[in-house]
C-alpha cells in the first residue's frame, strides 16, 4: 500500500537515516548531478523505483541559482518548499489534478537525497515519495494512487480510506480491510465494490491488480465475513423468520444436513450429498484451500463459479448450524452453465455428477495455460513406459483436486479383425460405468381374447425373447391356449380405442411395459379362390349416445366406452342385419336379448336365445390373422395418430332407418379414433362390400344400454395360471460387472475404429482394462439402457461390499504386494434411484467422515440407518474410498482432535432407526 506522504515523524525518521550532510559542491557540479547524472532526473523509470515531487516554483528558483554561478547571490532557494502542492498541512493530502512540469517535478531518489542533504526540507513537511509502475506498455511515476472507501457490510456508517498503487493487487486490499476492521485469521471473507449505477458486484478474483480490477479513486469497497453457520451475511436464506430463529439455536453434527427439493431436484441433492461425504475433498473446502487455486481464467471453465457455490454448500453443511439448506444459489449456477439443468425437469443423478466434477475441476484447474499434448499410441513400447507418459501428459494440461482424487487411467486395446493391427493407449477416467449383466428374455402381461363369447378374457404372463417380434408374444400364448399363432392379432388397447394394432413382424421392443396388450383369436380363412371365403377383421368400438348440455335437445353426444374387439366377418356381401347378428353374438356374455314380452313383431323368431347361440366356426365367424387386412385401404390395420380425448360432437346419420325397431343398437362405420363416418363400404340389395379396412361403432342409447348391456360382467376377466409365476432374477456381484467391463467386445457399426494400417474404418475388438485406480473410486451401475426402440431400468440387485472390496485382480499394472491396501476399498455413500424410467425419486446413504454413522439423505429428512439398509435394488452410484486413504485421514483426524467413536470402515453401534 502506498501513502500519499509521510509524516512529520517519518520525515524526522527519513532524516535520522540520511548521511551526515557532506560539504556542498559548486553550483556547477549541483546541477550536473541533479540534471544530467547517473543518479539525475534524466534516467530512465525502473519499475519499483522511488522517485519524488518537488515543487516547480522551488526548483525553477534553484535552477537560476546555479545557472548564476554565485553561491552568495541573493537568488539562493532555501530549503524545499512543497507547500503549493498540498491541500492542507494537516493531513498532507496532494492537490487534485496537478500537472509535471507546470506544478511539480520528478526527481530519481538519489537526486532528492542530494538536495535535502543540501539545502533541507521545510520543518513539519512530509517527502512526498511515489512508485514507478509497469501499466500496458509504459512506465510511469504514479502521483495520483487509487484511494478507496473501505467499509464492512455489518457496519456500512464506519468507512476507512486507504490508498493503493494500481498495480497493487485486489488480494493487498481485502488484507488492508481485514487489518482495518481487525479480523481473525480463522475468519473467511469476501470484497464487494459498489458501480457507477449503484449496485454491488462481487470482487471474486484478488489476484487481479487494482488496475485489472478497473478501482477508481473514492470508490466503496465492502468486505463482507462470512456467518459461523457458512453462509454469508448478503445472500438472504429461503426460510421463514420462525424457521431462521430456530436454525440459530441449532447445533448438530457437522455434515448431517438435508437438502431442500426445489421441485425435481432430488437427483441434484442426491449427487451433492455423496460429493459432500467424500473427506478429502471437503476438508479442502472447509480448510480454504480451494481459494488459492481458483482458475478465472480458464476457457472451459465457469470462472470460478461453480467451485464457489459448491464451497458454500460445503460450509453451510458443516457448519453443524442447519437441519437442512435451500441450494437454490447452486441450482441457479448449474442452470446457468448447463442449460440441460434448467428449469425444474427430473434428471440423472450420474449427469449431473459427471457435470459437477468436471466444473470442479476446470475450475480449480492448477495449469492456468494449456499447452498441446500430442496422444502418443504405445508403438510396441512396454506399458509401464506408455502409461507413465500418457498420466504425465494428462498432468501437464490436468491438475486439481478433483484429478487428485477421482481420476485414475484405463488401458485401451484395439484389435483390427481384418490385419491383426494392435493399438494399446492409456486414457484418464473420473469414474467407471459398468454393465449389469442383462437377461435375453422379457416378462410380458396380455389379455387373450378368445372368439367363443362365452370365454372371458384371460391375462397372461409371457416370456419371450427381449429383442424378439410380434410373432414370438403369439406363439408364447399358443403354448397357453392352444390356438394357432397364425390366428391371433395383437393390439394396444386405450382409452376404449386401438392404439395400435401390430403386424406380426415388428419388434417387441416398440412395447413399453405400460401398455395394455390385448392378443385376439380371429379367422383364418384368408385364401383367395373359387368356392373359397375371405374374411376382413372389423375393429369394434363401443359408443354411448348422451345428450349433450345445450338448449337444443336434439344435439347428442357420442361417448367411447368398455373394450374394443376384433371381429372376423366376410368380405364381401354381408348384409348390416347379418353384421348386427355376428356383433350381438359376440356381446352375448355381458348384453342381455330382449325377452319375448319385449317383443312387438315376430321377425326375430331367427335369434336363439343364449343357449342355443351358435359355436366358434359358425359360418358369422373365423379364425385367422387377415394378411389380406394388412394390405386393404390406408389403414393397413394399424391404428395411427395420437391418444386422442373422446370425441364428443354430434354423430352422422345413422343406419337405424334399416334396422328393426327392436334392435338394442345400431352400427356406424368410423375412423380409427371412433370419432366420425368414414364411408368404407359399398352398398346394393345383395348387402354391405368393404373396399378398405373399417373402423365400426356399435351406438348404444342410453336406457338401451342400462337395460341390456351387464358393465360388471363386460369388464371381468380371469387369470391363467401362468401369472402367478414370477421369472426370479438372481443377484449379481458388483465384482461381476466389472468383469464385463473389462471383457473383449466387438465395436458397434455406429462407432467403428480407424485402422492406420488397413486405412479404413473397421469393426475392431476393444478391451478396457484397470491400470491406475483413484484414491476415490466412483461406480456407475448402467441402470438405464436406451437404444433405437427401447428404453428400460434394470432393477437386479446388485451386490456390492461394505468395505474391502478388492481391486487386485483387476488392476494390470505391477503390483506393490507390501502394500495390499492400495487396492481395497470401503464404501463411503450410495445414490439411489427408487421408481421406473419416466419418474422416480433420488436419495443417498453416506457415511459421515466425522463420525462413521451412517446416515440416509431423502431431500430435507436425514435419518441414521444401520449398514444392512444400505444395499438395495435402487444402489445406482457407489462411492468407495481407498484404504491407504482412509487411514491417512484417521491420522490426520487423531492428530487434530480426540478419535472419533468410529470410522467408515468399521461399523458403527447405533440404534437402528426407521428410514421415512
Amino acid at each position: 500500500m502506498a501513502e500519499a506522504a509521510a509524516s512529520p515523524a517519518d520525515t524526522a525518521a527519513i532524516d535520522d537515516q540520511e548521511p551526515q550532510r557532506e560539504a556542498v559542491p559548486d553550483l556547477e557540479s549541483q546541477r550536473r548531478q541533479i540534471e544530467n547524472g547517473e543518479n539525475g532526473r534524466g534516467r530512465p523509470l525502473q519499475v519499483g523505483e522511488s522517485w519524488f515531487l518537488v515543487g516547480q516554483h522551488w526548483y525553477k528558483q534553484w535552477e537560476v541559482y546555479v545557472q548564476g554561478g554565485d553561491q552568495d547571490s541573493s537568488t539562493f532557494p532555501g530549503c524545499i518548499n512543497n507547500a503549493e502542492l498540498f491541500e492542507d498541512q494537516v493531513n498532507w493530502r496532494l492537490k487534485k489534478e496537478l500537472v509535471e512540469g507546470e506544478d511539480y517535478v520528478l526527481l530519481p531518489a538519489a537526486a532528492w537525497h542530494y538536495l535535502v542533504n543540501w539545502y533541507g526540507l521545510e520543518h513539519g513537511q512530509p517527502p512526498i515519495e511515489r512508485k514507478v509502475v509497469e501499466l500496458p506498455s509504459i512506465h510511469k511515476v504514479e502521483v495520483y494512487p487509487v484511494e478507496l472507501v473501505l467499509v464492512q457490510h455489518s457496519d456500512m456508517d464506519t468507512p476507512h480510506t486507504a490508498q493503493f498503487s494500481q498495480t497493487d493487487s485486489v488480494d493487498l486490499v481485502l488484507q488492508t480491510a481485514r487489518e482495518q476492521f481487525l479480523v481473525s485469521p480463522q475468519e473467511e471473507t469476501r470484497l464487494w465494490i459498489r458501480n457507477a449505477e449503484g449496485s454491488f458486484e462481487r470482487l471474486c478474483n484478488t489476484r487481479v491488480t487494482v488496475l485489472d480490477a478497473s478501482l477508481k479513486t473514492g470508490q466503496l469497497v465492502v468486505m463482507e465475513t462470512r456467518n459461523k453457520d457458512g453462509t454469508w451475511p448478503s445472500v438472504q436464506p429461503h426460510v421463514t423468520s420462525s424457521t431462521l430463529e430456530e436454525e440459530e439455536d441449532f447445533q448438530g453434527q457437522p455434515g448431517i444436513c438435508g437438502l431442500t427439493n426445489l421441485g425435481n431436484t432430488c437427483f441434484m441433492n442426491s449427487a451433492l450429498q455423496c460429493l459432500s461425504n467424500v473427506p478429502q475433498l471437503t476438508e479442502y473446502f472447509l480448510k480454504n484451500q480451494y481459494v488459492e487455486e481458483l482458475n478465472f481464467c480458464n476457457p472451459l471453465g465457469m470462472k470460478g463459479e461453480i467451485a464457489q457455490a459448491y464451497a458454500d454448500l460445503v460450509k453451510q453443511a458443516w457448519s453443524g448450524h442447519h437441519r437442512s439448506i435451500v441450494p437454490q444459489m447452486f441450482k441457479t449456477k448449474v442452470g446457468h452453465f448447463a442449460s440441460q439443468f434448467l428449469g425444474y425437469q427430473q434428471h440423472d443423478s450420474q449427469e449431473l455428477l459427471s457435470f459437477l466434477l468436471d466444473g470442479l475441476h476446470e475450475d480449480l484447474n492448477r495449469v492456468k495455460k494449456k499447452e498441446y499434448v500430442e496422444l502418443c499410441d504405445a508403438a510396441g513400447r512396454p506399458d509401464q513406459e506408455v502409461a507413465q507418459e500418457a498420466w504425465q501428459n494428462h498432468k501437464r494440461r490436468n491438475d486439481s483436486v478433483i484429478v487428485d482424487t477421482f481420476h485414475g487411467l484405463f488401458k485401451s486395446t484395439l484389435v483390427c479383425p481384418n490385419c491383426g493391427n494392435v493399438s494399446v493407449t492409456f486414457d484418464p477416467f473420473c469414474y467407471l460405468s459398468v454393465p449389469l449383466p442383462v437377461s435375453h428374455k422379457r416378462v410380458m402381461e396380455v389379455f387373450f381374447v378368445s372368439m367363443d363369447p362365452r370365454r372371458k378374457p384371460e391375462q397372461h404372463r409371457l416370456v419371450v425373447p427381449k429383442k424378439g417380434k410380434i410373432s414370438d408374444l403369439c406363439v408364447a400364448l399358443a403354448k397357453h391356449t392352444g390356438i394357432s399363432p397364425e390366428r391371433m392379432m395383437v393390439a394396444d388397447v386405450f382409452s376404449h380405442r386401438f392404439y395400435k394394432i401390430y403386424q406380426l413382424e415388428e419388434s417387441l421392443s416398440s412395447i413399453l411395459d405400460r401398455d395394455d396388450i390385448f392378443i385376439y383369436e380371429v379367422s383364418g380363412r384368408t385364401a383367395v379362390g373359387e368356392n373359397s371365403r375371405e374374411d376382413v377383421v372389423l375393429p369394434i368400438y363401443l359408443r354411448e349416445r348422451t345428450p349433450a348440455r345445450d338448449y337444443d335437445s336434439s344435439y347428442y353426444g357420442l361417448m367411447l366406452f368398455g373394450h374394443p374387439l376384433l371381429v372376423s366377418v366376410p368380405r364381401d356381401r354381408l348384409s348390416w342385419d347379418s353384421l348386427y347378428h355376428i356383433l350381438l353374438y359376440r356381446l352375448s356374455r355381458y348384453v342381455t336379448r330382449p325377452s319375448s314380452d319385449d317383443e312387438d313383431d315376430g321377425d326375430e323368431k331367427d335369434l336363439e336365445d343364449k343357449d342355443s347361440l351358435p359355436k366358434p366356426g359358425h359360418v358369422t365367424e373365423g379364425s385367422s390373422q387377415d394378411p389380406g387386412l394388412e394390405q386393404a385401404g390406408p389403414s393397413s390395420g394399424v391404428v395411427s395418430g395420437s391418444r386422442a380425448p373422446v370425441d364428443n360432437s354430434p354423430g352422422p346419420s345413422h343406419w337405424p332407418q334399416r334396422a328393426r325397431r327392436k334392435h338394442l343398437f345400431t352400427l356406424q362405420t368410423v375412423n380409427s379414433n371412433g370419432t366420425s363416418d368414414r364411408s368404407t363400404f359399398n352398398e346394393d340389395t345383395y348387402g354391405v362390400s368393404f373396399s378398405s379396412q373399417p373402423y365400426i361403432a356399435i351406438d348404444w342409447e342410453p336406457e338401451m344400454k342400462k337395460r341390456y348391456y351387464d358393465e360388471v360382467e363386460a369388464e371381468g376377466y380371469v387369470k391363467h395360471d401362468c401369472v402367478g409365476y414370477v421369472l426370479k432374477k438372481a443377484p449379481v456381484r458388483l465384482q461381476e460387472c466389472i468383469e464385463l467391463f473389462t471383457t473383449v467386445e466387438t465395436l458397434e457399426k455406429e462407432n467403428p475404429w480407424y485402422c492406420p494400417t488397413c486405412k479404413q474404418h473397421q469393426l475392431a475388438t476393444k478391451k478396457l482394462d484397470l491400470w491406475m485406480l483413484p484414491e476415490t473410486l466412483i461406480i456407475h451401475l448402467k441402470r438405464f439402457s436406451y437404444t433405437k426402440f427401447s428404453r428400460e431400468k434394470l432393477d437386479t440387485l446388485v451386490e456390492f461390499p461394505i468395505r474391502d472390496l478388492d481391486f487386485s485382480e483387476f488392476v494390470i499394472k505391477p503390483q506393490n504386494d507390501s502394500a495390499p491396501e492400495l487396492y481395497k476399498y470401503d464404501l463411503i455413500a450410495v445414490s439411489n434411484h427408487y421408481g421406473g424410467l419416466r419418474d422416480g425419486h433420488y436419495t443417498t446413504f453416506a457415511c459421515n467422515k466425522d463420525s462413521g454413522q451412517w446416515h440416509y439423505f431423502d431431500d430435507s429428512s436425514v435419518s441414521p440407518v444401520t449398514e444392512n439398509q444400505i444395499e438395495s435394488k435402487a444402489a445406482y452410484v457407489l462411492f468407495y474410498q481407498r484404504q491407504d486413504v482412509v487411514r491417512r485421514l484417521q491420522t490426520q483426524a487423531s492428530s487434530s482432535k480426540p478419535p472419533a467413536s468410529s470410522a467408515c470402515g468399521a461399523p458403527p453401534k447405533s440404534e437402528f432407526m426407521d428410514v421415512n
